[in-house]
């Protein structure tokens, strides 16, 4: 054993400075040593447990009390895998120090399971712990066959000739785990012609259950999953193309547009859905537009109807009433024209725009300026007036 071993090393180097007395006395205790590693205890907990979970009590399973761990300073000398435990020698516990993963501790090999000792001072004790690590489900079945490519169809050929029990493809998976998590089945969950091709159920092996006939599609899509026997199960999905045909062109022409026809349905979906809601929105928003407009109208007629507030009347500019009679200018200019008998002449009076200006005042009296002078000329009838 690894402290054997040290053992042995620090008795060579102290023989060049010891005595022989003093090397008897090693040798002696070396021996005890020995014998006191039978003394052992195992402890058996199931792989991924968390950091700080406890493993066992050690001071309980090795009849020992605290004071005796805290005084012997106990603690794990030797073990390749120590870190993967921790002893905590103020409560006599070991516990988890790092997560345990069983297949990257020990792969294929089973049982999994990795020792270390316990050493104790004054007087020197040594014990030596195994821990067994029991598998868990927690890996998920790996397809190795077919292969599932991204872009490209991988197709098994068919010959129409095939008769019932034809080998058409086999699929092959692998688990991690150990143990019956490890025990695979084979189910056919879906199928273009369930009627045409059966999984066995152990070995995954696809074949026919029946005749094949001209009738049958080329184009024939299987998925079948794979599910390992662990609790809760894990399983995995696998899509195996057949093409039954009895020449390469017929079953060229015939997957070509596999990919393409998948893409196609995902993408009018899509665009189906995306359409289903657009038209949506717009009825939901003109629905809302009209009931909107209806309840303001209805709200302003109910106000214009109890208003009591007077009707006020728009005039346009430049106009305004005059004694209650009409409408007139504010201003405006004006021209005169008479014809008399006297002198027998015509003639026509006008004067400068800005001066022939009636002014209406606001409190309908009006007032006229310089407008009484010109009409007293005009009725004198022999009173020269000069153009």
């Amino acid at each position: 054993m690894a402290i054997v071993r040290r053992l042995i090393n620090i008795s060579l180097r102290w023989r060049l400075s010891c005595g022989l007395q003093s090397q008897i006395r090693f040798l002696v205790l070396l021996l005890h040593i020995v014998f006191m590693v039978d003394c052992q205890i195992r402890y058996s907990i199931p792989e991924e447990m968390k950091r700080g979970s406890v493993i066992g009590n050690v001071a309980q399973d090795l009849g020992l009390d605290l004071q005796r761990l805290r005084s012997g300073r106990a603690r794990i000398v030797t073990g390749e895998d120590v870190h993967y435990t921790e002893l905590m020698a103020d409560k006599g516990v070991l516990v988890v120090n790092e997560r345990i993963d069983r297949e990257q501790l020990c792969g294929d090999v089973t049982p999994c399971s990795f020792s270390f000792e316990v050493i104790l001072e004054n007087p020197i004790d040594l014990h030596r712990i195994t821990i067994l690590i029991q598998d868990q489900n927690d890996n998920p079945p790996q397809v190795l066959y077919p292969v599932q490519t991204g872009g490209s169809v991988v197709a098994e050929m068919v010959p129409r000739s095939a008769d019932v029990g034809y080998l058409v493809t086999k699929v092959v998976a692998v688990d991690v785990d150990s143990g019956q998590n490890a025990w695979l089945s084979y189910k056919l969950q879906k199928a273009t012609d369930r009627a045409l091709f059966e999984v066995g159920l152990q070995n995954g092996e696809i074949r026919t259950i029946r005749q094949v006939t001209d009738k049958d599609a080329v184009k024939q899509r299987l998925t079948v999953i794979v599910e390992d026997n662990g609790q809760p199960s894990r399983s995995a999905t696998v899509i195996v193309n057949v093409a039954v045909a009895d020449s390469f062109p017929e079953v060229l022409s015939e997957f070509t547009d596999f990919t393409l026809d998948k893409e196609y349905n995902d993408n009018l979906t899509f665009y189906l859905v995306l359409a289903l809601a657009v038209v949506s929105f717009l009825f939901i928003t003109c629905l809302v537009v009209i009931i909107s407009v209806k309840i303001y109208r209805w709200r302003q007629s109910r106000i214009l109807y109890h208003s009591s507030l007077p009707v006020i009347p728009y005039y346009p500019p430049r106009y305004s009433d005059t004694l209650g009679t009409g409408t007139l200018p504010h201003v405006y200019n004006y021209e005169v024209c008479r014809t008399t008998d006297s002198r027998k002449s015509d003639y026509k009076f006008g004067t400068v725009g800005s001066q022939n200006v009636l002014i209406m005042d606001p409190s309908s009296t009006g007032t006229m300026q310089r407008i009484q002078s010109e009409k007293n000329i005009l009725d004198e009838p022999d009173s020269p007036l000069e153009l």
